[in-house]
Formats: structure tokens, sequence, C-alpha cells
């Protein structure tokens, strides 16, 4: 309804428009759009309605707002946040568009699919961060229980190309604790849980 309104028959029609600053104008538009309708990460919980338009553009354009565009944004033209990401949007639209030419490509079902890949992925991460909260907290009340003089760091420590999640802290020393999740089920993760948490042992050693 949203596109029709402004003069195109579906979304391969807008993705084709020739001309940058009529398109620009209807994301723009759309950026600015407000909506009872909610999009909801991994976990359920709403976006923000801004970030919710700038996440549903993105993903409708197959790339990540997150992980990929969000870095690229300080090297775009525009005066505010929301230019900035129009524009970059504007340009992934001319990117993508000749990547995926047939009609199909930009129907619900295609883009569902995209986006369904997304959530799971958003919902991966999200609950490796949670787990990793519930471990820090787990640890800190069993020290403040048994009167154990060790401090829980606030947030991660990276070493090398290396993260550790939990960071407990002693009065000489420090243990580093990286927390792992996998939800696949098969022999194959297994392997890749072991060979992750020994890297990450080599590396803290070699570092001191």
């Amino acid at each position: 309804m949203f596109l029709r309104e402004r003069g195109y028959s579906n979304l391969h029609s807008f993705i084709k428009e020739p001309e940058d600053g009529k398109a620009a104008k209807v994301l723009g538009e759309y950026m600015a759009r407000q909506s009872d309708v909610q999009l909801l990460d991994g976990l359920g919980r709403p976006y923000r309605d801004s970030v919710a338009r700038w996440y549903f553009l993105a993903w409708m354009l197959r790339d990540a707002p997150a992980q990929r565009l969000q870095p690229l944004l300080s090297g775009i033209e525009g005066g505010t946040l929301d230019e900035r990401r129009i524009n970059l949007l504007n340009r992934l639209r001319k990117f993508v568009g000749p990547l995926f030419p047939e009609a199909g490509n930009w129907s619900w079902p295609a883009l569902s699919e995209v986006m369904l890949a997304r959530l799971e992925g958003s919902r991966r991460a999200l609950k490796g961060t949670r787990f990793e909260e519930v471990v820090r907290k787990s640890l800190k009340a069993v020290f403040i229980k048994n009167s154990v003089r060790l401090k829980i760091g606030d947030g991660q420590v990276r070493i090398s190309e290396e993260t550790y999640d939990v960071h407990i802290i002693g009065d000489k020393k420090a243990i580093l604790l990286p927390v792992k999740t996998r939800e696949t089920m098969g022999g194959g993760h297994a392997n890749l849980f072991t060979r992750d948490i020994f890297k990450a042992v080599s590396v803290a050693h070699e570092h001191g």
C-alpha cells in the first residue's frame, strides 16, 4: 500500500527505480512513517520504531544492519543519522537490484525467508549474551555468599582475536572464562566447542 500510493506497482518496481532522488525520497518517507506494527527481535521483544524501520529495510535488501551496515554509516554523506541511513540504503538498493533481477526475488515469501534467518541469528546472539550474564551473576552470588575475595569484571576481555566473556579478578591474578553456547544437535558441534575453548586457553597462555 505504501509503495502503491507513491506510484509503484510492487516492491520490484521500486528496486528498479532509475532516479536516485526519487528513490531516496520514498525511503525517507518510509523512515519517517509512524506505524502501530511492531518488529520483534529474536527473543520476541519489540524494536524501537525507528530501529524497526531501519532493520526492516536493510533485511529486505539482503543485508545485516547491525553487523555490516552500522560501521559504514560514518563514511556516508548526510547531516543526521536517518539521512545517512537513507543514503546507504539507496546505494544498497542499486547494488542488489541487478543481483536479484527477477520479480519473484522481491515477493513476500522470498523476503520472509531472509528475515526469518536474520531473526534466528538475532535470537542466538541475544541468547548467548543473556547466558553470559547469567554466568556472571551466578558466580558473583557464590563469591558473596562464601566470602570469597574475587570480583567479576563488568564486561568481556579481548586478547588478540579471542574474547573472554567472564573476567574473574583476584588480588594478584585473574581467571578468564570463555562462555560458549551451541544449540544445534550433532557431534560436529561438540568438536567445534572443544576447539574454541582450546584456542581461547592457548591464546591466554601465550599472552601471559
